[in-house]
């Protein structure tokens, strides 16, 4: 038996999969191997928020997502305001030009939900982060759960949708308050040409700046 899969047994992860023919375990190690094998990528998405306490209640914004390894990521925000979340492999910024402000704060203390995409940019490692592994075939998309290891994780539960080539293409994180962050991603672009300055970030002249790591 392959070391791999020894020590994935020794976890005592939890598998439930339905679909004949669909093995859950293959999935998780061909998503894992589809990202890991990748420098960058650049993908266009739509968020939206939706809370528990007022099930009418969201909110949905989309643009563009820049990533690159190792711990990069870049959110540019265009519709329905400007806005900006971008982490440069230690800190993450929040920077929202109709407020004037920028928050700072260590990328590994941020609760914020975008959190999980993380995985992207470091090494995809489902074994190391999740407890248990759930797969549901919904309107003819497959999909898979993810329960989180730690119970100090700012999210309950993570779903995704596999795509074609077996990429992520939705994904709906649920936070300890039982509110939902859905992301639908499209155009993707594996290993495209990003500078390593676009995850670099300067304040613009006269901003607000509310540094949070000095807490931390």
């Amino acid at each position: 038996m392959p070391v791999s899969r020894r020590l994935f047994l020794a976890t005592g992860a939890a598998f439930t999969a339905s679909g004949a023919g669909f093995n859950l375990r293959e999935a998780l190690d061909k998503v894992e191997s589809r990202y890991n094998g990748v420098r960058t990528m650049q993908l266009d998405f739509e968020q939206t928020l939706r809370y528990n306490m007022q099930p009418k209640a969201s909110r949905s914004e989309s643009g563009t997502l820049y990533l690159r390894r190792p711990g990069k990521m870049r959110w540019d925000y265009s519709s329905p305001a400007r806005k900006l979340f971008l982490t440069d492999g230690k800190d993450a910024y929040f920077y929202s030009p109709a407020m004037n402000r920028v928050e700072k704060t260590k990328l590994k203390e941020s609760d914020d939900m975008r959190a999980p995409l993380a995985f992207l940019i470091g090494r995809l490692d489902f074994d190391r982060d999740f407890r248990e592994f759930r797969s549901s075939e919904e309107s003819g998309k497959r999909w898979i759960t993810a329960l989180p290891k730690s119970s100090k994780a700012p999210y309950r539960e993570v779903r995704f949708q596999l795509g074609a080539d077996f990429r992520i293409a939705e994904l709906r994180v649920m936070g300890q308050d039982e509110s939902v962050m859905a992301y639908a991603f499209r155009n993707e672009r594996m290993n495209p040409e990003v500078a390593d300055s676009l995850f670099r970030f300067t304040p613009p002249a006269g901003v607000e700046i509310v540094d949070l790591t000095r807490e931390q």
